[in-house]
């Protein structure tokens, strides 16, 4: 607004934006949205095939809060939750957005960094709401990176792949969703710029990805659930001492009774394609 020559008018129109755009100052969730958000996520934790009106329906008629369908879509939609059901295919991708195939079936997984994985959830905080991605290793369980964002901008998902490369080396594949953010062109060049062969799971099919999907529930329930987080720094510091505490010290059934790290070192071999050879000697030191 203190440009010597040019006026803000002048500048909205040069950036194509509207002047009442660059002076609206938006205005967060109120405490109502976010109770019921908070409500549907727990709900879509135990019932992730609960659409629209089935949710709508949960919350009249166990919370009872007086909301309508188009109030819980928009919401849903503002999380990122998608139902898991069958639909008809009445669209074809952009050519920006291509679908990869799905490459884990009848695979046996049995060492680190042959699969990684990753996802994105929904963190609810006391005033407002935060994204969380994580990247895990599909073997072991481990997760190798992670990253809050206020946006679903898929920046953030990159830099956590960046970490998770730069410590860990490359995996042979990496399977995630079909959601915007991981089949967009920074995501998919970073990994095929990379050597890495990209899978996907079938629309509606979350059990493909359904090792990531478990992460997520027990993070929530054992974690942010209870704490309760008031803001992003408070966010951060609770998730990251809870994902140290999952990696390093929590018994993992998967493994009966191991910790994801120690299986991680245990099983990572001495040599192959995407090992860092500085890394063997404390992988996942603290």
């Amino acid at each position: 607004p203190e440009h010597s020559s040019l006026s803000v008018a002048r500048q909205c129109r040069l950036l194509s934006i509207s002047r009442s755009s660059y002076y609206h100052t938006g205005v967060g969730e109120s405490a109502w949205n976010l109770a019921l958000m908070a409500e549907i996520d727990r709900r879509f934790l135990e019932t992730p095939f609960y659409g629209v009106r089935q949710m709508a329906w949960h919350l009249r008629a166990r919370g009872g809060h007086r909301v309508n369908v188009k109030r819980v879509r928009r919401l849903m939609r503002l999380m990122g939750l998608m139902p898991i059901y069958q639909r008809p295919r009445t669209s074809i991708p952009a050519k920006g957005h291509k679908i990869d195939p799905y490459l884990l079936r009848s695979v046996t997984v049995d060492r680190p960094n042959q699969v990684w994985c990753a996802d994105i959830t929904y963190i609810p905080l006391a005033r407002g709401f935060l994204y969380l991605v994580a990247i895990m290793d599909w073997s072991s369980r481990t997760v190798l990176a992670w990253r809050l964002s206020n946006t679903m901008d898929v920046q953030f998902c990159v830099d956590a792949l960046d970490e998770a490369l730069g410590r860990y080396g490359a995996p042979e594949i990496f399977n995630t969703d079909q959601g915007s953010q991981l089949t967009s062109w920074a995501w998919t060049q970073r990994l095929r710029g990379t050597g890495i062969r990209i899978s996907m799971d079938g629309r509606g099919r979350f059990l493909d990805n359904i090792f990531i999907e478990r992460l997520w529930r027990s993070l929530k329930y054992e974690c942010v659930y209870l704490h309760a987080f008031s803001g992003g720094r408070d966010a951060r510091n609770g998730i990251g001492k809870w994902v140290d505490f999952y990696n390093n010290f929590r018994p993992h059934s998967a493994h009966g009774g191991a910790t994801p790290a120690s299986v991680y070192r245990d099983r990572l071999p001495v040599s192959g394609p995407g090992l860092r050879p500085d890394l063997q000697p404390a992988v996942l030191a603290a």
